[in-house]
């Protein structure tokens, strides 16, 4: 059969109708979109847009004859489909234009029906007879340019801490007894402490650099290492250092700090209890000064009101112990004394009692425990002072008079280490997408033809749709804590309130994706993410508990929730019924804009990636749950309700709250920190991935919405494709994006990650 003599522009598009017509199922929208771009590319003349358009018409479909002649002209070429191009289909079709024209420009039309049809190689490899380079990923990024973004002002500290666990100490290996585990991570946190990780964080004095948020990078790969590392790490010098650093004042930094820092004094940090779990103000603990002795008396008074779940209690000497005091007979409410537990020979004192956790779901090499104390005595300057101090008189003595002030603001100190715990979680799932996706560009399965080499998994839509807006999401929820943690650490700033708001929230929303990804991340390994060597069970087991320690999320986003209410009120109380009618005004135009059928149902890509409509999707959603909680609560304590009782009819009010703002908040930061990246090729990149988390986000919350009239049905059914279409298009990138991370070689041990 004689191959036609097509022009250019009609060659460039002979591979786009040979698979968009494959299957014979070409829909309305498929055709419009080709239509359109036909249309609107102005290299084409009219005799060949008006041929292309003539073969999309459904009514008459091009003839067999036809069908077989675009078969041909393309087996007849001798190019190449290579599965790693950024466009794979468009520059298929760019290599067989230039046999005919020597370096034709590349045709953007193409690309854009590529993308817009979410077409992708497994689609249509199988269709050509041509040789087809099975490269897994595309050289466009360079995954150490990610990386370095990623590392942002800490990259000298990283790289450093990167070489230093290339030691046999840190090989991660399979430890299933728990004393033997304890031994070896004891052994890792004192070689850490040894060589200055510990007091990195800490003032130059005491042997550190005041480098909190280096120290959280630091803290974060501890988890590619050993999950029961990382927490144990946290503990010793996070916890309780942290605790002396921030509670303690220089008496205490002078006796303990440098120590504690280089691991020479062990120690624990003792605030939950087994009765009152997140409730810390409500802790039955009690430290009763005795102004004969001028001591503090450490008591248990019930069954249920010792220390539990305590980390380093079994290897400590010393603990900070969180516990109601007593002065005068006066209850000045929850303070923190160190209180030593054992002598130089490791025994216990007298008076106190600690009993082993035993065996845990994860984190087994961390050594939890549970203490009791019977009227152990300590001295006065035994007392972490700082917010109040009991005087020389025996009075006790606080700059902070109001008593909920002055506990707010001593747990708002700690909550670097919640920023701390996110992070831990963040990078178990940068660990657990890391190993998936290099499996799934190494594991092949089904196709339809045994004569072709079976598909990577990696290359089905759905494996895309499970793992790809994960990797965008710890992408966007990275930089949301370095900037958390900035914040934390600015002491410009001395009132911590609203980043305890924001980070109670942030580190709900990110431990919670944090598991949700380990899991589909084992399911995507299939049986090999069940076998213990490639670290999946471990990474399940150790990071689920980061979900109720350091505050259990479901109270921590009442908590966001609560201060999200606070500043309501405020910007109330200070505008008085302006800010009233402000407020509804605004209420009003957002519900007339967003409930126009226009704007409801505008589903073109310039607005769905805009990320104005997604700063507008996110914010509205805040304050229309920020307005209806107020308003619920106004109307329950208007009949009488108590207001505590008020809040629990409305805690799964305060839930969605919490969340929705958290989101919201991860976004903008996300969004603000792109607009500050200088490489443009980055920034676009950077800029589609939190479109991508976005347009995810409001897939995922698509109910409310729908509910509000703020999506319409179109609407919402354009976002879920839209998510789609931007997982394949970053399909080529993925392994780029993982090696991004920055997760050292020598950490990633997991066999099927080879």
């Amino acid at each position: 059969m004689a191959t036609p003599n097509y022009t250019i522009g009609i060659i460039q598009y002979i591979p786009f109708f040979y698979v968009i017509w494959s299957d014979d199922l070409l829909s309305a929208s498929e055709v419009s979109v080709v239509k359109k771009t036909i249309e609107e590319d102005s290299a084409l003349n009219p005799k060949e847009r008006e041929q292309l358009l003539l073969w999309l018409n459904k009514e008459q479909p091009p003839s067999d004859a036809a069908f077989k002649q675009w078969k041909q002209t393309i087996n007849s070429s001798e190019i190449k489909l290579v599965e790693s191009d950024t466009y794979p289909l468009a520059s298929l079709s760019q290599r067989l234009g230039n046999l005919h024209c020597e370096q034709c420009d590349f045709n953007e039309h193409l690309k854009h029906i590529e993308i817009n049809l979410g077409i992708q190689p497994n689609h249509y490899n199988h269709l050509f007879d041509v040789a087809v380079v099975h490269e897994k990923t595309s050289n466009h990024y360079d995954s150490r340019n990610l990386d370095a973004l990623l590392k942002g002002p800490h990259a000298l500290e990283v790289d450093a801490f990167r070489s230093f666990l290339n030691q046999p100490l840190f090989n991660w290996n399979i430890t299933r007894n728990k004393d033997e585990f304890r031994n070896k991570v004891l052994k890792q946190v004192s070689v850490l402490g040894e060589k200055g990780y510990g007091t990195m964080a800490y003032p130059e004095a005491y042997g550190g650099t005041g480098n909190m948020p280096s120290y959280a990078a630091i803290f974060e790969h501890l988890m590619f290492v050993d999950g029961s590392l990382a927490v144990k790490f946290g503990v010793q010098f996070g916890l309780f250092g942290g605790s002396i650093q921030k509670l303690g004042t220089k008496k205490h930094h002078d006796q303990y700090l440098g120590d504690a820092g280089k691991a020479k004094l062990l120690g624990c940090f003792a605030m939950t209890e087994t009765g009152h779990g997140s409730n810390v103000r409500g802790i039955k603990t009690t430290a009763t000064y005795d102004k004969k002795t001028d001591s503090i008396i450490i008591h248990t008074p019930g069954k249920n009101d010792n220390k539990e779940y305590i980390g380093n209690v079994l290897h400590s000497k010393i603990a900070s112990v969180f516990a109601q005091l007593i002065v005068d007979g006066k209850n000045e409410g929850v303070h923190a004394i160190l209180v030593p537990l054992r002598d130089e020979k490791h025994n216990l004192f007298n008076g106190i009692t600690v009993e082993d956790n035993g065996y845990k779901l994860g984190l087994n090499g961390v050594d939890n425990g549970k203490i009791w104390f019977d009227q152990v005595k300590v001295p006065r300057k035994n007392l972490l002072d700082k917010y109040g101090e009991i005087k020389d008189d025996g009075t006790y003595f606080s700059a902070i008079k109001n008593p909920n002030k002055r506990f707010f603001t001593m747990l708002g100190t700690l909550v670097g280490g919640r920023i701390c715990v996110a992070k831990g979680a963040l990078g178990g799932a940068k660990m657990a997408l890391s190993i998936a996706v290099k499996h799934a560009l190494n594991r092949r399965q089904f196709n339809d033809s045994v004569k072709i080499q079976e598909d990577l998994i990696m290359d089905y839509p759905t494996h895309q749709l499970r793992l790809t807006p994960a990797v965008v999401s710890a992408y966007v929820y990275h930089f949301t804590l370095e900037e958390m943690m900035n914040r934390y650490s600015d002491d410009s700033q001395p009132d911590k309130r609203k980043v305890e708001t924001q980070v109670a929230g942030l580190k709900s929303i990110i431990t919670w994706f944090a598991n949700n990804t380990i899991q589909e991340c084992r399911e995507a390994c299939g049986g090999k993410g069940y076998l213990l060597e490639n670290r999946m069970a471990d990474l399940k087991g150790d990071v689920d508990i980061f979900t109720t320690f350091e505050g259990d999320n479901n109270v921590l986003l009442q908590l966001a929730a609560k201060g999200i209410l606070s500043d309501f009120k405020a910007e109330f109380n200070s505008a008085g019924f302006i800010s009233v009618l402000k407020l509804l005004s605004t209420q009003l135009s957002d519900k007339i804009s967003t409930l126009n059928p226009i704007y409801s149902n505008k589903i073109d890509s310039e607005h769905l990636y805009n990320p104005k409509f997604h700063k507008h999707a996110f914010n509205y959603r805040t304050r229309r749950l920020t307005y209806t909680l107020a308003m619920r609560i106004r109307n329950y304590i208007k009949k009488g309700v108590p207001s505590y009782q008020a809040f629990l009819k409305v805690q799964t009010h305060l839930l969605a709250l919490g969340k929705a703002y958290s989101i919201e908040l991860a976004y903008q930061i996300f969004a603000e920190h792109c607009a500050t990246i200088t490489d443009k090729k980055y920034r676009t990149l950077l800029e589609k991935m939190g479109t991508l988390y976005a347009l995810h986000q409001l897939h995922i919350d698509s109910r409310w919405y729908l509910e509000q009239g703020y999506f319409g049905g179109v609407k919402s059914k354009a976002i879920r494709q839209r998510v789609e279409r931007l997982s394949t298009e970053l399909r080529p990138h993925i392994e780029v994006l993982v090696d991004g991370f920055g997760i050292p070689e020598h950490c990633l041990t997991a066999p099927i990650a080879k």
